[in-house]
């Protein structure tokens, strides 16, 4: 931002490609979890591996969504 005005992008589409970003690192570590068998364990509570499944999926389509949107050919 120069003098207050936006250089480049505005900010609603930088904060959509940094909202997909985000989105995009967290589907990653959950399909790393998935490929690597990592356990999740919180006192006696062992989180079931389904969960990243269920969690990689809603990630990854929130990040392409959110990047598609960004680009502007997203509706």
């Amino acid at each position: 931002m120069i003098d207050g005005k936006n250089v480049g992008m505005n900010s609603q589409t930088l904060a959509l490609r940094v909202g997909g970003i985000i989105f995009g690192i967290v589907c990653l570590a959950h399909l790393w979890r998935l490929f690597a068998h990592i356990q999740i364990q919180i006192g006696s509570y062992l989180f079931p591996i389904w969960g990243s499944v269920a969690g990689a999926i809603v990630a990854g389509a929130l990040s392409l969504w959110m990047w598609r949107l960004s680009s502007g050919r997203g509706s």
